[in-house]
């Protein structure tokens, strides 16, 4: 009898890749991941889990692969991770679609992954956003901002993983940005376009939703700007009943102004002087530990009823319980060479401490990117109220340490490493 496999297409490095293999298997699946570089995902050789070479922009070269691995398995279903390339989840729903699966619309998700195209639609459903502009040179970018007004967000028309997101608060740093976006260090995956939006000010919320239902709130806490790091994550927010109830409203008026109505979706707003303003909508889990956060929380596990949707099973979004869980991510405050981390261990014993997780090891060159690629580790924590878990998290985070030795200075021939400084927000780290 054949095995009934789940595809993954491309996965998910840190946290949902290996929960979404682990889940499969606990459903009695078997995970195949087709990636153009399956090396990248470190868990799959630690899991022993199937992966196969291919590219995954070309839908032509996925539909082949799944055509010759139905000769000998049960495709029960196909589902994948945005990446770096957010128009991967679309070609997975033209997949589902070639081959008769659930899955997402691929129009819907492609009108969410071009941001100037969801702010379009967005704004004609009447949904409250910021001012934008979209710009294709530094010409227009200047212009933008100038009609807009400083300080603006100014961050690539497609991406994901805050990748290329500044705020601009000076002509000086408008300049910066767009010379880094433009000049060739800047990836990207489709012509170069740059959206330029109006700073929406005011606390960060990120909805979490399956199908057409808002699981709930998570706030979420930068590292200071320019650039937007997630350092902490929190479940469910501290919002009061009307706050909460006004931000199911908006989210859901971006789900029927987007067309999404299936599977994950994740809604970032900011509660601004007119109340909830959508920064963005990613039609997808969140990939910054919230799963992790609600299953801890309430005892919803969306990732294993995400595959249930996968492989046509009914979905069980019931609460077991009601905790409050957090995240810290682990954030350097200088590039140069990790000389040691530890403390790992003994922040894991920490009582209430539910995750520890460390990312990178010694002799690792640091090099600061001003997104989620800067995390070298997190801990999460939860108990029943929001004030023990954060003393929880502080206990736990401030038991880890490390050491970074800058690098030498340009033009110098040898530099000794500097003193010891707090990591940003009283982080655990120096």
């Amino acid at each position: 009898m054949a095995r009934r496999a789940l595809i993954l297409v491309e996965g998910h490095s840190r946290g949902n890749g290996l929960r979404y293999v682990q889940a499969a298997r606990r459903l009695g699946l078997h995970p195949i991941t087709l990636s153009a570089d399956p090396v990248q995902y470190d868990y799959l050789a630690a899991e022993r889990s199937e992966a196969i070479r291919v590219d995954t922009c070309n839908l032509d070269a996925l539909i082949q692969e799944c055509s010759r691995l139905s000769a000998t398995h049960d495709i029960a279903g196909i589902t994948g991770f945005a990446g770096v390339n957010e128009s991967v989840y679309a070609i997975v729903g033209k997949l589902c679609r070639h081959f008769d699966l659930k899955g997402p619309n691929p129009a819907s998700i492609e009108r969410c992954c071009d941001k100037f195209t969801q702010r379009q639609l967005l704004a004609g459903a009447g949904v409250p956003g910021p001012a934008y502009r979209l710009a294709a040179n530094a010409t227009e970018v200047e212009s933008s901002a100038a009609e807009i007004g400083l300080p603006v967000i100014v961050k690539p028309a497609i991406g994901s993983g805050s990748m290329g997101v500044r705020l601009c608060r000076n002509v000086y740093e408008l300049a910066e940005h767009t010379t880094y976006l433009f000049g060739g260090k800047h990836i990207w995956p489709s012509t170069p376009r740059i959206l330029v939006e109006e700073f929406a000010q005011g606390p960060f919320y990120s909805a979490e939703i399956m199908g057409t239902e808002v699981i709930g709130i998570v706030a979420v806490d930068f590292v200071p700007p320019p650039h937007f790091v997630f350092r902490e994550t929190t479940f469910p927010a501290p919002l009061t009943d009307d706050e909460h109830e006004r931000v199911v409203d908006v989210s859901l008026s971006c789900l029927q102004a987007l067309g999404l109505s299936w599977g994950p979706t994740n809604i970032e707003l900011r509660w601004t002087k007119r109340g909830p303003v959508v920064i963005e909508v990613n039609p997808r889990l969140a990939g910054a530990l919230e799963p992790q956060l609600v299953q801890l929380a309430c005892g919803i596990d969306l990732i294993t009823e995400h595959i249930k949707l996968v492989i046509g099973e009914e979905c069980d979004l019931r609460r077991r319980h009601s905790q409050t869980a957090a995240a810290r991510f682990l954030v350097p405050d200088r590039d140069g060479i990790l000389d040691w981390i530890d403390g790992d261990s003994r922040a894991a014993a920490v009582p209430g401490a539910a995750e520890v997780k460390l990312y990178v090891e010694p002799k690792t060159p640091i090099v600061r990117k001003g997104d989620y690629r800067d995390w070298i580790g997190h801990v999460i924590a939860a108990s029943p109220n929001l004030a023990q878990t954060e003393a929880i998290l502080q206990s736990a985070v401030d038991l880890i340490d490390w050491s970074i030795t800058p690098l030498p200075a340009l033009g110098e021939q040898e530099q000794s490493a500097a003193p010891h400084l707090p990591a940003p927000l009283g982080g655990g780290g120096r």
